[in-house]
């Protein structure tokens, strides 16, 4: 688990906060339980060190907060929309017995052992992340969609994820799709449609010539009968 050193801020007008940013941190706020909301700060350097980790939105993290560490969720980071640098941040406390609904990233695992994907086939994901409910206590990292032994055609469910009995997913009224397994059908089109084109360009190039010469005659055809006369 990711642990950050955060300080308290006293920050009260928009300059405050500037010239915060200005040596190199970013205010932000920790919020949820029976404490209080706090106003803190990171060190840029720390915010973007966990934003450049895999699925940083759904790991629990842990700051330092005045030597008192509190377990934490990343909720919400804003960015500047002309540097893209991160200006402010959200993060809610981790409380014992609470739930959340996030969306958690799917990854697909043994595709080495995928008929389908061995014959050619290709995965046509349907959906990358999974919106679900789970204790705050054991959310999961991902969601792994195992592929051993599915043909071209065959498609994955959310039921056949491995979930934790407390981890639900929020569509609840339907076993919906994650990915299919599809045929390589695209290629062949266009390749197909590229030799026909091509046939096609050919042959006008063809006929093109053929009128030249045609007209070529002609003409000569028309010297010859002005000479004689």
């Amino acid at each position: 688990m990711s642990i950050i050193q955060a300080t308290i801020r006293e920050t009260k007008t928009k300059g405050q906060v500037n010239d915060l940013r200005n040596t190199g941190n970013v205010p932000g706020i920790v919020y949820g339980g029976e404490l209080p909301n706090e106003k803190i700060s990171i060190t840029t350097r720390e915010l973007k060190n966990l934003i450049n980790k895999e699925n940083f939105l759904s790991n629990v993290i842990c700051i330092n907060l005045d030597g008192k560490e509190q377990k934490v969720l990343t909720r919400n980071i804003s960015f500047d929309t002309v540097t893209d640098e991160p200006i402010h941040f959200d993060l809610m406390r981790i409380v014992k017995g609470g739930k959340i609904i996030l969306e958690i990233p799917v990854k697909f695992i043994n595709e080495n052992l995928c008929d389908g994907l061995k014959q050619g086939g290709v995965i046509n994901v349907v959906r990358r992340e999974v919106e679900i409910k789970s204790p705050v206590t054991s959310i999961p990292s991902v969601l792994e969609a195992d592929l051993t032994g599915l043909q071209i055609g065959d498609s994955i469910h959310i039921s056949s994820i491995k979930l934790s009995d407390d981890v639900k997913p929020v569509i609840s009224d339907r076993d919906f799709t994650i990915a299919t397994i599809a045929p390589p059908t695209v290629m062949k089109v266009e390749e197909g449609k590229v030799d026909d084109e091509t046939e096609e360009t050919d042959s006008k190039e063809s006929a093109t010539e053929s009128e030249k010469q045609d007209d070529k005659k002609d003409e000569g055809k028309q010297s010859e009968e002005k000479k004689e006369n």
